[in-house]
């Protein structure tokens, strides 16, 4: 069972990355929050993995903290809730936002990512909630969490939208929006900030 990871980024693309460990390139796939953490080709770095295992495949998935790994463990463990389910819902929402909804009964929030149902989300806040707060997970929302927390933009937010339609992604969005938030009020040049920040990694 591979447990970890620590290697150079070869690619990143889609839902995944390819690292390169001692000359062995594993393909892992992650969270779009992770996924634009590794956004510079040839950066070595470390990574928690969860491995897989289906009929046909066997399959990587790659956080950048063990209690990001354990959220998924536990996501994955609820009825309907699979490994890409549970990919699209820290995807989506980020480490700490996953939490603050389980703890805060938040459903609508927790209906946000994509194939995530009324029903869905029900089971999660319900199955969930006592175990993130034996694990000690909720603490994560105070203390910080080791990956950047994103901003879970509101529908509409025009920032956020006219990045995505300039090739950006959500969760490479919501960053680059909350940078350039910080140096301006006016949309222009929160968008040509956001940018040139971008470019900038």
């Amino acid at each position: 069972m591979i447990a970890r990871l620590r290697g150079e980024v070869l690619e990143v693309g889609g839902d995944s990355f390819v690292l390169d460990c001692q000359g062995v390139g594993y393909e892992v796939h992650a969270p779009e929050p992770v996924l634009v953490g590794l956004a510079r080709i040839g950066e070595f770095v470390e990574v928690f993995v969860r491995q897989v295992f289906r009929e046909d495949s066997v399959t990587l998935y790659g956080f950048l903290t063990r209690e990001d790994r354990r959220l998924f463990d536990l996501l994955v463990e609820v009825k309907g809730c699979g490994p890409r389910t549970a990919l699209a819902i820290l995807g989506t929402l980020g480490f700490e936002s996953t939490l603050q909804a389980i703890q805060m009964q938040d459903a609508r929030l927790m209906t946000r990512p994509s194939g995530v149902g009324p029903r869905l989300a029900e089971r999660i806040l319900l199955e969930l909630r006592e175990k993130v707060m034996e694990l000690g997970l909720e603490r994560k929302i105070q203390s910080g969490s080791a990956v950047a927390s994103v901003r879970v933009s509101e529908p509409g937010d025009e920032l956020v939208e006219a990045l995505m339609a300039l090739g950006l992604r959500r969760a490479e969005a919501e960053i680059a929006a909350a940078e350039a938030r910080s140096q301006s009020d006016l949309l222009e040049d929160q968008i040509r900030l956001a940018l040139r920040s971008r470019s900038k990694n």
